[in-house]
Protein backbone atom coordinates (compact mmCIF):
# COMPACT_ATOMS: atom_id res chain seq x y z
CA UNK A 1 0.00 0.00 0.00
CA UNK A 2 1.34 3.59 -0.37
CA UNK A 3 3.32 4.65 2.48
CA UNK A 4 1.41 7.09 4.95
CA UNK A 5 4.92 9.20 4.78
CA UNK A 6 3.30 12.96 6.01
CA UNK A 7 6.60 14.06 3.98
CA UNK A 8 5.28 12.48 0.89
CA UNK A 9 3.61 14.95 -2.03
CA UNK A 10 -0.19 14.60 -2.57
CA UNK A 11 -1.21 12.70 -5.79
CA UNK A 12 -2.93 14.57 -8.49
CA UNK A 13 -5.89 13.95 -8.53
CA UNK A 14 -7.52 11.63 -11.32
CA UNK A 15 -9.78 9.58 -12.00
CA UNK A 16 -9.56 5.51 -11.72
CA UNK A 17 -9.88 3.09 -13.97
CA UNK A 18 -10.11 -0.38 -13.65
CA UNK A 19 -8.41 -3.14 -15.31
CA UNK A 20 -9.12 -6.66 -14.24
CA UNK A 21 -8.35 -5.95 -10.80
CA UNK A 22 -5.69 -3.76 -10.89
CA UNK A 23 -7.05 0.18 -10.38
CA UNK A 24 -5.07 2.78 -11.80
CA UNK A 25 -5.30 6.36 -11.05
CA UNK A 26 -7.61 8.06 -8.00
CA UNK A 27 -6.23 7.02 -4.94
CA UNK A 28 -4.62 3.69 -6.05
CA UNK A 29 -0.95 2.89 -5.47
CA UNK A 30 1.10 3.62 -8.52
CA UNK A 31 1.02 0.24 -10.87
CA UNK A 32 4.16 -1.04 -12.64
CA UNK A 33 4.06 -2.74 -16.03
CA UNK A 34 6.09 -4.24 -18.67
CA UNK A 35 5.98 -5.68 -22.10
CA UNK A 36 7.40 -8.33 -23.20
CA UNK A 37 9.46 -8.87 -26.26
CA UNK A 38 8.99 -12.31 -27.93
CA UNK A 39 6.84 -12.90 -31.10
CA UNK A 40 3.33 -13.22 -29.85
CA UNK A 41 2.64 -15.80 -32.48
CA UNK A 42 4.98 -18.13 -30.58
CA UNK A 43 2.69 -18.76 -27.60
CA UNK A 44 5.20 -20.55 -25.65
CA UNK A 45 7.64 -18.26 -25.34
CA UNK A 46 5.47 -15.01 -24.61
CA UNK A 47 3.69 -17.35 -22.19
CA UNK A 48 6.99 -17.78 -20.29
CA UNK A 49 8.01 -14.39 -20.49
CA UNK A 50 4.57 -13.28 -19.29
CA UNK A 51 4.62 -15.51 -16.43
CA UNK A 52 8.18 -14.51 -15.63
CA UNK A 53 6.98 -10.50 -15.38
CA UNK A 54 4.08 -11.44 -13.11
CA UNK A 55 6.02 -13.32 -10.46
CA UNK A 56 8.65 -10.66 -10.67
CA UNK A 57 5.77 -8.20 -9.89
CA UNK A 58 4.64 -6.90 -12.89
CA UNK A 59 1.09 -5.63 -12.63
CA UNK A 60 -0.28 -4.69 -16.12
CA UNK A 61 1.88 -7.03 -18.85
CA UNK A 62 1.14 -5.55 -22.56
CA UNK A 63 1.83 -7.70 -25.84
CA UNK A 64 2.34 -6.70 -29.09
CA UNK A 65 -0.38 -7.32 -31.50
CA UNK A 66 0.70 -6.45 -34.95
CA UNK A 67 0.29 -9.74 -37.19
CA UNK A 68 -2.77 -12.11 -37.62
CA UNK A 69 -1.02 -14.67 -36.28
CA UNK A 70 -0.17 -12.86 -33.16
CA UNK A 71 -3.77 -11.61 -32.60
CA UNK A 72 -4.79 -15.30 -32.83
CA UNK A 73 -2.16 -16.12 -31.23
CA UNK A 74 -3.62 -14.05 -27.67
CA UNK A 75 -6.90 -16.28 -26.62
CA UNK A 76 -4.68 -19.10 -26.32
CA UNK A 77 -1.62 -17.32 -24.25
CA UNK A 78 -4.46 -16.02 -21.92
CA UNK A 79 -5.72 -19.63 -22.07
CA UNK A 80 -2.36 -20.79 -20.93
CA UNK A 81 -1.70 -18.18 -18.21
CA UNK A 82 -4.89 -19.03 -16.53
CA UNK A 83 -4.46 -22.26 -16.36
CA UNK A 84 -0.68 -21.59 -14.62
CA UNK A 85 -2.72 -19.06 -12.43
CA UNK A 86 -1.15 -16.53 -13.73
CA UNK A 87 -3.89 -13.70 -14.06
CA UNK A 88 -2.07 -10.49 -14.95
CA UNK A 89 -3.86 -8.58 -17.42
CA UNK A 90 -2.88 -8.63 -20.87
CA UNK A 91 -2.47 -5.10 -22.34
CA UNK A 92 -2.71 -5.43 -26.52
CA UNK A 93 -0.34 -3.04 -27.85
CA UNK A 94 -0.84 -1.74 -31.63
CA UNK A 95 -0.23 0.74 -34.20
CA UNK A 96 -1.41 0.71 -38.16
CA UNK A 97 -3.94 -2.38 -38.15
CA UNK A 98 -5.34 -2.47 -35.00
CA UNK A 99 -8.85 -1.50 -36.20
CA UNK A 100 -8.43 -4.29 -38.30
CA UNK A 101 -6.80 -7.20 -36.30
CA UNK A 102 -9.26 -6.26 -33.58
CA UNK A 103 -12.46 -6.51 -36.03
CA UNK A 104 -11.26 -9.88 -37.70
CA UNK A 105 -10.31 -11.46 -34.47
CA UNK A 106 -13.11 -10.73 -32.31
CA UNK A 107 -11.59 -13.50 -29.33
CA UNK A 108 -8.39 -11.79 -29.01
CA UNK A 109 -10.24 -8.35 -28.62
CA UNK A 110 -12.42 -10.15 -26.03
CA UNK A 111 -9.65 -11.46 -23.99
CA UNK A 112 -7.26 -8.60 -23.91
CA UNK A 113 -7.70 -6.36 -20.57
CA UNK A 114 -6.75 -3.47 -22.48
CA UNK A 115 -6.09 -1.78 -25.71
CA UNK A 116 -3.09 0.46 -26.02
CA UNK A 117 -3.76 2.43 -29.79
CA UNK A 118 -1.06 5.28 -31.11
CA UNK A 119 -2.42 8.34 -32.52
CA UNK A 120 0.55 9.11 -35.21
CA UNK A 121 -0.20 5.16 -36.03
CA UNK A 122 -3.85 5.01 -36.76
CA UNK A 123 -3.93 6.30 -40.32
CA UNK A 124 -3.52 8.89 -42.49
CA UNK A 125 -5.51 11.66 -43.95
CA UNK A 126 -8.95 10.87 -43.96
CA UNK A 127 -8.39 7.25 -42.64
CA UNK A 128 -7.16 8.44 -39.84
CA UNK A 129 -10.27 9.56 -37.96
CA UNK A 130 -12.66 6.24 -39.47
CA UNK A 131 -9.83 4.04 -38.21
CA UNK A 132 -9.44 5.66 -34.68
CA UNK A 133 -13.37 5.90 -34.57
CA UNK A 134 -13.37 2.03 -35.20
CA UNK A 135 -11.17 1.37 -32.42
CA UNK A 136 -12.63 3.26 -30.18
CA UNK A 137 -15.89 1.21 -30.81
CA UNK A 138 -14.53 -1.66 -30.75
CA UNK A 139 -13.40 -0.70 -26.91
CA UNK A 140 -16.90 0.37 -26.09
CA UNK A 141 -18.27 -2.75 -27.86
CA UNK A 142 -15.74 -5.13 -25.29
CA UNK A 143 -16.07 -2.64 -22.61
CA UNK A 144 -12.08 -2.36 -22.56
CA UNK A 145 -9.97 0.58 -21.25
CA UNK A 146 -7.92 2.15 -23.83
CA UNK A 147 -4.73 3.63 -23.32
CA UNK A 148 -3.77 6.79 -25.57
CA UNK A 149 -0.08 6.54 -26.32
CA UNK A 150 1.49 9.08 -28.07
CA UNK A 151 4.91 8.98 -28.56
CA UNK A 152 7.87 11.28 -29.98
CA UNK A 153 9.04 9.51 -32.61
CA UNK A 154 5.48 8.47 -34.33
CA UNK A 155 3.72 12.02 -33.56
CA UNK A 156 0.55 12.60 -36.05
CA UNK A 157 2.18 14.59 -38.60
CA UNK A 158 -1.27 17.04 -38.81
CA UNK A 159 -1.23 17.99 -35.66
CA UNK A 160 2.78 18.87 -35.37
CA UNK A 161 2.07 20.24 -38.97
CA UNK A 162 -0.51 22.53 -37.30
CA UNK A 163 1.66 23.54 -34.41
CA UNK A 164 4.21 24.30 -36.35
CA UNK A 165 2.69 26.69 -39.02
CA UNK A 166 0.98 28.36 -35.82
CA UNK A 167 4.33 29.01 -34.35
CA UNK A 168 6.04 29.99 -37.56
CA UNK A 169 3.26 33.02 -37.38
CA UNK A 170 4.43 33.92 -34.13
CA UNK A 171 6.71 37.41 -33.95
CA UNK A 172 9.34 35.07 -32.01
CA UNK A 173 8.70 31.49 -32.78
CA UNK A 174 9.74 29.40 -30.28
CA UNK A 175 12.54 26.23 -30.57
CA UNK A 176 11.38 23.33 -33.08
CA UNK A 177 11.41 21.02 -29.30
CA UNK A 178 9.54 22.74 -27.47
CA UNK A 179 6.85 23.38 -30.18
CA UNK A 180 6.94 19.49 -30.38
CA UNK A 181 5.86 19.16 -26.68
CA UNK A 182 2.72 21.17 -27.16
CA UNK A 183 1.97 18.79 -30.09
CA UNK A 184 2.79 15.47 -28.44
CA UNK A 185 -0.05 16.88 -25.48
CA UNK A 186 -2.22 18.60 -27.92
CA UNK A 187 -2.52 15.00 -29.89
CA UNK A 188 -3.40 12.87 -26.79
CA UNK A 189 -5.64 15.41 -25.18
CA UNK A 190 -7.69 15.62 -28.86
CA UNK A 191 -7.75 12.09 -28.97
CA UNK A 192 -9.17 12.03 -26.23
CA UNK A 193 -11.99 14.12 -26.14
CA UNK A 194 -12.84 12.63 -29.57
CA UNK A 195 -12.82 8.77 -28.04
CA UNK A 196 -15.06 10.53 -25.69
CA UNK A 197 -17.25 11.94 -28.67
CA UNK A 198 -17.37 8.12 -29.52
CA UNK A 199 -18.98 7.07 -26.57
CA UNK A 200 -15.73 5.84 -24.49
CA UNK A 201 -16.14 6.76 -21.11
CA UNK A 202 -13.46 8.97 -19.19
CA UNK A 203 -13.28 6.33 -16.89
CA UNK A 204 -11.72 4.14 -19.39
CA UNK A 205 -9.19 6.32 -20.72
CA UNK A 206 -5.48 6.45 -19.72
CA UNK A 207 -3.04 8.75 -21.59
CA UNK A 208 0.05 9.05 -21.86
CA UNK A 209 3.35 11.40 -23.96
CA UNK A 210 6.08 9.62 -24.25
CA UNK A 211 9.72 10.68 -24.96
CA UNK A 212 13.66 9.89 -24.52
CA UNK A 213 14.89 12.90 -23.25
CA UNK A 214 14.22 13.48 -19.38
CA UNK A 215 13.91 17.43 -19.33
CA UNK A 216 11.32 16.75 -22.37
CA UNK A 217 9.69 14.08 -20.30
CA UNK A 218 9.04 16.32 -17.51
CA UNK A 219 7.95 19.17 -19.21
CA UNK A 220 5.52 17.19 -21.35
CA UNK A 221 4.17 15.32 -18.05
CA UNK A 222 3.84 18.56 -16.15
CA UNK A 223 1.58 20.30 -18.92
CA UNK A 224 -0.48 17.19 -19.23
CA UNK A 225 -1.03 16.58 -15.75
CA UNK A 226 -2.30 20.76 -15.57
CA UNK A 227 -4.81 19.97 -18.03
CA UNK A 228 -6.74 16.65 -17.85
CA UNK A 229 -8.02 14.37 -14.81
CA UNK A 230 -7.11 11.36 -16.65
CA UNK A 231 -4.80 8.59 -15.03
CA UNK A 232 -1.20 9.04 -16.51
CA UNK A 233 1.38 6.37 -17.65
CA UNK A 234 5.21 7.19 -17.05
CA UNK A 235 8.28 6.19 -18.79
CA UNK A 236 10.68 7.49 -21.51
CA UNK A 237 9.60 5.50 -24.90
CA UNK A 238 13.52 4.12 -25.23
CA UNK A 239 15.34 4.26 -21.70
CA UNK A 240 18.24 2.55 -23.01
CA UNK A 241 20.97 -0.27 -21.89
CA UNK A 242 22.24 -0.83 -18.34
CA UNK A 243 23.19 1.66 -16.15
CA UNK A 244 22.02 4.96 -18.67
CA UNK A 245 18.54 3.20 -19.04
CA UNK A 246 18.30 3.04 -15.41
CA UNK A 247 19.80 6.32 -14.38
CA UNK A 248 17.90 8.09 -17.02
CA UNK A 249 14.10 6.97 -16.42
CA UNK A 250 15.23 7.72 -12.32
CA UNK A 251 15.89 10.97 -12.65
CA UNK A 252 12.48 11.79 -14.72
CA UNK A 253 10.08 10.07 -13.29
CA UNK A 254 11.55 10.50 -9.67
CA UNK A 255 10.73 14.49 -10.24
CA UNK A 256 7.42 13.48 -11.75
CA UNK A 257 6.35 11.28 -9.10
CA UNK A 258 7.88 13.72 -6.14
CA UNK A 259 5.22 16.23 -7.58
CA UNK A 260 2.21 13.43 -7.10
CA UNK A 261 2.04 13.52 -11.12
CA UNK A 262 2.13 9.72 -12.80
CA UNK A 263 -0.40 6.72 -11.89
CA UNK A 264 1.17 3.80 -13.82
CA UNK A 265 4.57 3.46 -14.68
CA UNK A 266 7.25 1.23 -16.73
CA UNK A 267 11.11 1.21 -17.61
CA UNK A 268 12.18 0.78 -20.66
CA UNK A 269 14.92 -0.62 -20.63
CA UNK A 270 16.96 -2.54 -23.33
CA UNK A 271 17.89 -5.95 -22.71
CA UNK A 272 21.43 -7.16 -22.48
CA UNK A 273 22.39 -9.77 -25.58
CA UNK A 274 20.17 -12.95 -23.65
CA UNK A 275 19.39 -10.84 -20.64
CA UNK A 276 16.83 -11.07 -18.49
CA UNK A 277 13.36 -9.02 -18.82
CA UNK A 278 12.30 -8.93 -15.41
CA UNK A 279 15.04 -6.45 -14.86
CA UNK A 280 12.60 -3.63 -15.85
CA UNK A 281 10.62 -4.56 -13.48
CA UNK A 282 12.73 -5.10 -10.49
CA UNK A 283 13.97 -1.05 -11.09
CA UNK A 284 10.54 0.36 -11.59
CA UNK A 285 9.89 -1.36 -7.99
CA UNK A 286 13.06 -0.19 -5.90
CA UNK A 287 11.93 3.68 -7.85
CA UNK A 288 9.08 3.54 -5.85
CA UNK A 289 10.32 1.75 -2.94
CA UNK A 290 12.75 3.93 -2.67
CA UNK A 291 10.99 6.95 -2.87
CA UNK A 292 8.65 5.24 -0.10
CA UNK A 293 5.77 5.42 -2.78
CA UNK A 294 4.81 1.80 -2.46
CA UNK A 295 6.48 -1.61 -1.30
CA UNK A 296 7.37 -4.43 -3.19
CA UNK A 297 10.22 -6.06 -1.35
CA UNK A 298 12.62 -6.21 2.07
CA UNK A 299 15.13 -3.86 1.40
CA UNK A 300 18.68 -4.25 2.26
CA UNK A 301 21.26 -1.57 3.49
CA UNK A 302 24.77 -2.57 2.69
CA UNK A 303 28.00 0.24 3.20
CA UNK A 304 29.83 1.10 -0.46
CA UNK A 305 33.12 -0.13 1.73
CA UNK A 306 36.24 1.68 1.98
CA UNK A 307 39.80 1.01 3.07
CA UNK A 308 38.48 -0.33 6.55
CA UNK A 309 36.86 -3.22 4.49
CA UNK A 310 39.28 -5.00 2.49
CA UNK A 311 37.63 -7.92 2.31
CA UNK A 312 34.66 -8.68 -0.03
CA UNK A 313 32.90 -10.65 2.37
CA UNK A 314 29.88 -8.26 3.58
CA UNK A 315 29.08 -7.80 -0.20
CA UNK A 316 28.91 -11.44 -0.85
CA UNK A 317 26.79 -12.20 2.05
CA UNK A 318 24.60 -8.76 0.60
CA UNK A 319 24.06 -10.12 -2.48
CA UNK A 320 23.25 -13.15 -1.07
CA UNK A 321 20.48 -12.10 1.45
CA UNK A 322 18.64 -9.60 -1.30
CA UNK A 323 18.95 -12.47 -4.00
CA UNK A 324 17.45 -14.61 -1.14
CA UNK A 325 14.81 -12.26 -0.27
CA UNK A 326 13.98 -11.51 -3.34
CA UNK A 327 13.81 -15.19 -4.71
CA UNK A 328 11.53 -16.06 -1.75
CA UNK A 329 8.90 -13.28 -2.32
CA UNK A 330 6.26 -14.96 -4.41
CA UNK A 331 5.33 -17.32 -1.55
CA UNK A 332 6.14 -15.14 1.24
CA UNK A 333 3.68 -12.07 -0.30
CA UNK A 334 0.88 -14.05 0.22
CA UNK A 335 2.27 -16.04 3.27
CA UNK A 336 4.06 -13.41 5.49
CA UNK A 337 1.95 -10.59 4.67
CA UNK A 338 3.53 -7.13 5.37
CA UNK A 339 6.93 -8.60 5.08
CA UNK A 340 7.90 -6.31 1.57
CA UNK A 341 8.14 -4.12 4.42
CA UNK A 342 11.54 -5.69 6.13
CA UNK A 343 14.58 -3.75 6.55
CA UNK A 344 17.51 -5.85 6.40
CA UNK A 345 21.19 -4.29 7.24
CA UNK A 346 24.44 -5.44 6.40
CA UNK A 347 27.10 -3.32 7.07
CA UNK A 348 31.19 -3.91 7.04
CA UNK A 349 33.06 -2.36 10.09
CA UNK A 350 32.47 -0.65 13.23
CA UNK A 351 32.18 2.71 12.05
CA UNK A 352 28.66 2.60 10.71
CA UNK A 353 27.77 -1.05 10.99
CA UNK A 354 26.23 -1.11 14.97
CA UNK A 355 24.28 2.13 14.31
CA UNK A 356 22.65 1.41 10.80
CA UNK A 357 22.32 -2.24 12.11
CA UNK A 358 20.13 -0.97 15.01
CA UNK A 359 17.99 1.44 12.39
CA UNK A 360 17.48 -1.55 10.41
CA UNK A 361 14.26 -4.47 11.88
CA UNK A 362 17.35 -7.16 11.36
CA UNK A 363 20.78 -5.74 11.53
CA UNK A 364 24.79 -7.16 10.60
CA UNK A 365 28.07 -5.59 11.31
CA UNK A 366 30.57 -7.72 9.60
CA UNK A 367 34.01 -7.05 10.86
CA UNK A 368 36.48 -4.42 8.89
CA UNK A 369 40.27 -4.45 8.94
CA UNK A 370 41.80 -5.46 11.78
CA UNK A 371 39.11 -5.58 13.89
CA UNK A 372 38.04 -9.06 15.75
CA UNK A 373 36.67 -11.88 13.62
CA UNK A 374 32.85 -11.52 15.14
CA UNK A 375 29.67 -10.24 13.39
CA UNK A 376 27.03 -8.95 15.88
CA UNK A 377 23.15 -9.24 15.31
CA UNK A 378 20.75 -6.94 16.23
CA UNK A 379 16.86 -7.73 15.89
CA UNK A 380 14.68 -4.85 16.33
CA UNK A 381 17.20 -3.00 17.65
CA UNK A 382 18.63 -4.87 20.26
CA UNK A 383 21.84 -7.01 19.98
CA UNK A 384 21.19 -10.73 20.51
CA UNK A 385 24.15 -12.60 19.25
CA UNK A 386 27.23 -12.34 18.29
CA UNK A 387 28.11 -14.75 15.10
CA UNK A 388 31.33 -15.91 14.28
CA UNK A 389 33.14 -19.08 12.44
CA UNK A 390 32.77 -20.10 8.48
CA UNK A 391 28.92 -20.31 8.55
CA UNK A 392 27.83 -16.57 9.49
CA UNK A 393 26.17 -15.72 5.95
CA UNK A 394 24.27 -19.32 6.82
CA UNK A 395 23.19 -18.05 10.09
CA UNK A 396 22.08 -15.24 9.39
CA UNK A 397 19.85 -16.48 6.67
CA UNK A 398 18.50 -18.35 9.38
CA UNK A 399 18.29 -15.93 11.97
CA UNK A 400 16.38 -13.32 8.63
CA UNK A 401 13.90 -16.19 8.39
CA UNK A 402 12.99 -16.94 11.91
CA UNK A 403 12.36 -13.12 12.47
CA UNK A 404 9.92 -13.16 8.73
CA UNK A 405 8.18 -15.75 10.38
CA UNK A 406 7.60 -14.40 14.04
CA UNK A 407 6.74 -10.88 12.94
CA UNK A 408 4.73 -11.63 9.83
CA UNK A 409 3.55 -15.38 10.49
CA UNK A 410 -0.06 -16.34 10.93
CA UNK A 411 0.54 -16.60 14.81
CA UNK A 412 1.41 -12.83 14.78
CA UNK A 413 -1.28 -12.08 12.27
CA UNK A 414 -3.33 -13.38 15.05
CA UNK A 415 -1.91 -11.86 17.81
CA UNK A 416 -2.47 -8.51 16.44
CA UNK A 417 -6.03 -8.99 15.38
Amino acid sequence: MISADTHLPPRRPSRQVKIRDVAIGGNAPIVVQSMTNTDTADVASTVAQVAALAQAGSELVRVTVNSAEAAAAVPEIRRQLDRRGVTVPLVGDFHYNGHKLLTDFPECAMVLDKYRINPGNVGRGSRRDEQFAQLIELACRYDKPVRIGVNWGSLDQEVLARFMDDNACLPDPAPVEIVMRHALVASALESAAMAEQLGLQKDRIILSCKVSGVQDLIAVYRDLAARCDYPLHLGLTEAGMGSKGIVASTAGMAILLQEGIGDTIRVSLTPEPNGDRTQEVVVAQEILQTMGLRAFAPMVTACPGCGRTTSTYFQELASRIQGYLRDNMPLWRTRYPGVEHLHVAVMGCVVNGPGESKLADIGISLPGSGERPVAPVYVDGQKTVTLKGDHIAEEFQAIVFEYVQRRYGADAARQAG
